[in-house]
Protein backbone atom coordinates (compact mmCIF):
# COMPACT_ATOMS: atom_id res chain seq x y z
CA UNK A 1 0.00 0.00 0.00
CA UNK A 2 1.04 3.58 -1.02
CA UNK A 3 -0.15 7.02 -0.16
CA UNK A 4 0.02 9.92 -1.57
CA UNK A 5 1.68 12.77 0.37
CA UNK A 6 -1.68 14.41 1.39
CA UNK A 7 -2.78 11.21 3.10
CA UNK A 8 0.86 10.57 4.71
CA UNK A 9 0.36 13.89 5.84
CA UNK A 10 -3.20 13.25 7.73
CA UNK A 11 -1.70 10.20 8.94
CA UNK A 12 1.05 11.95 11.07
CA UNK A 13 -1.79 14.60 11.72
CA UNK A 14 -0.76 17.35 10.09
CA UNK A 15 -1.24 19.43 6.51
CA UNK A 16 -0.01 18.37 3.39
CA UNK A 17 1.84 21.85 2.94
CA UNK A 18 3.78 20.80 6.73
CA UNK A 19 4.61 17.58 5.55
CA UNK A 20 6.48 18.87 2.02
CA UNK A 21 8.18 22.04 4.16
CA UNK A 22 9.79 19.43 6.78
CA UNK A 23 10.52 16.75 3.67
CA UNK A 24 12.26 19.76 1.80
CA UNK A 25 13.99 21.09 5.14
CA UNK A 26 15.40 17.32 5.21
CA UNK A 27 16.40 17.49 1.62
CA UNK A 28 14.43 14.92 0.60
CA UNK A 29 12.26 15.73 -2.16
CA UNK A 30 13.07 18.80 -4.22
CA UNK A 31 11.26 22.25 -5.50
CA UNK A 32 8.89 20.04 -7.29
CA UNK A 33 8.02 17.64 -4.93
CA UNK A 34 9.63 14.86 -6.19
CA UNK A 35 12.41 12.49 -4.09
CA UNK A 36 15.71 14.41 -4.12
CA UNK A 37 17.20 10.75 -4.13
CA UNK A 38 14.89 8.79 -6.19
CA UNK A 39 17.04 5.58 -5.86
CA UNK A 40 18.50 6.02 -3.27
CA UNK A 41 15.38 6.44 -1.57
CA UNK A 42 13.26 3.67 -4.17
CA UNK A 43 12.05 1.77 -1.27
CA UNK A 44 10.56 4.60 1.07
CA UNK A 45 9.42 7.22 -1.93
CA UNK A 46 8.27 6.44 -5.93
CA UNK A 47 7.60 8.59 -8.47
CA UNK A 48 3.67 7.92 -10.10
CA UNK A 49 3.86 9.30 -13.49
CA UNK A 50 0.73 10.28 -15.54
CA UNK A 51 -0.72 11.45 -17.63
CA UNK A 52 -3.85 12.56 -19.65
CA UNK A 53 -5.61 13.78 -22.90
CA UNK A 54 -6.55 17.35 -22.87
CA UNK A 55 -9.15 18.77 -25.77
CA UNK A 56 -6.95 22.14 -26.75
CA UNK A 57 -3.66 21.54 -25.41
CA UNK A 58 -2.96 17.78 -26.35
CA UNK A 59 -1.33 15.46 -23.88
CA UNK A 60 -0.41 16.34 -20.51
CA UNK A 61 1.69 14.62 -18.03
CA UNK A 62 2.26 14.65 -14.47
CA UNK A 63 4.67 13.40 -11.53
CA UNK A 64 3.96 13.26 -8.16
CA UNK A 65 5.49 11.74 -5.02
CA UNK A 66 4.05 8.45 -3.58
CA UNK A 67 5.29 7.29 -0.01
CA UNK A 68 5.70 3.29 0.13
CA UNK A 69 3.82 1.58 3.09
CA UNK A 70 8.02 0.86 4.17
CA UNK A 71 8.36 4.51 3.63
CA UNK A 72 6.07 5.67 7.00
CA UNK A 73 8.39 4.74 9.58
CA UNK A 74 11.24 5.78 7.59
CA UNK A 75 9.74 9.33 7.18
CA UNK A 76 8.80 9.34 10.82
CA UNK A 77 12.61 9.07 11.90
CA UNK A 78 13.73 11.06 8.86
CA UNK A 79 11.51 14.23 10.20
CA UNK A 80 11.21 13.24 13.61
CA UNK A 81 7.88 12.53 13.94
CA UNK A 82 6.12 10.44 16.25
CA UNK A 83 4.36 7.64 14.75
CA UNK A 84 0.40 7.15 15.52
CA UNK A 85 -0.10 4.32 18.03
CA UNK A 86 -1.65 1.55 16.40
CA UNK A 87 -5.22 1.03 17.41
CA UNK A 88 -6.20 -2.54 19.93
CA UNK A 89 -7.89 -5.59 17.90
CA UNK A 90 -10.51 -5.94 19.50
CA UNK A 91 -11.85 -8.53 17.36
CA UNK A 92 -11.11 -11.62 19.54
CA UNK A 93 -13.20 -9.95 22.34
CA UNK A 94 -15.61 -12.24 23.90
Amino acid sequence: MERSLEKAAKYFGMTRTKLIALMREQGLINDRNLPSFPVRDREYLRIKNGSWYHETAGMQYSQSTKVQQAGMPWLAEQLGLELPAIPADNRDAA
